[in-house]
């Protein structure tokens, strides 16, 4: 049987929004909606929450979660990168004589997730040879006419050899969604990175993506939230 685990990383420090991991989010803990994204998707053996905070640890353990240690201070700095968070926990797991064959990364202010969307990355991962998926959102605006203000305030063009073209035109491009992130365990031991030279995406609804860093972001998740659970 093929075994997941769903790691979801919650330090107990934020420097733009204080405690953010836990604040209130129409009316609940935000943390707990990626808990229950991942607990909904019944394709996990455990969902375990890796963070250095004990009200952390008791909140994700009340919720259903495991917390089976508390995570280094290597890593619940401001400047760890979240692949050494993955690397720790595996380890941990690993020297304990667990092992689990595919990684999910969901992030903890992720309230917009849709359980639905972890499913389908996985089907990805599993009906394909592809080591990592990633949810991604195209670009509202066509970023090959970018613009950029140099230091003396003067506008121009990134690329100025699509000044002329149509927006309709030019090709596509996506940004990482924010929200969680799938990865064979192999890959991520091998590679020691989130987006592996073998990896794909799945295009996500821009209204279910938020990148979550200071309080606009926060008031426009909840606008994007209300708008889902209203309609």
């Amino acid at each position: 049987m093929t075994r997941n685990l769903a790691i979801i990383p919650a330090r107990g420090g934020s420097k733009r929004i204080p405690r953010k991991n836990i604040l209130p989010f129409a009316g609940k803990p935000i943390l707990l909606y990626s808990i229950e994204a991942a607990k909904n998707s019944g394709l996990f053996q455990d969902v375990m929450v890796s963070t250095d905070d004990e009200e952390i640890r008791n909140l994700a353990v009340s919720a259903g979660a495991s917390v089976p240690f508390l995570r280094s201070s290597a890593t619940a700095n401001d400047y760890a990168p979240l692949v050494d968070v993955l690397l720790e926990v595996v380890g941990k797991y690993r020297e304990t004589g667990v092992s689990y064959d595919n990684i999910c990364c969901i992030l903890p202010t992720a309230p917009l997730i849709d359980d639905s969307d972890i499913r389908r990355a996985y089907d990805v991962l599993q009906q394909s040879s592809f080591d990592s998926v990633c949810p991604v959102v195209a670009f509202s605006y066509p970023i090959l006419r970018a613009l950029q203000l140099d230091e003396n305030g003067r506008l121009s063009m990134h690329w100025p050899q699509h000044r002329h073209a149509r927006s309709q035109d030019l090709p596509t491009f996506y940004h990482d969604s924010g929200t969680f992130y799938w990865i064979r365990t192999a890959a991520l031991l091998a590679e020691r990175q989130i987006f592996t030279t073998n990896g794909t995406g799945i295009v996500v609804d821009e209204r279910r993506v938020q990148d979550i860093d200071t309080p606009a972001d926060w008031s426009i998740a909840e606008l994007k939230f209300k708008l889902i659970h209203d309609s």
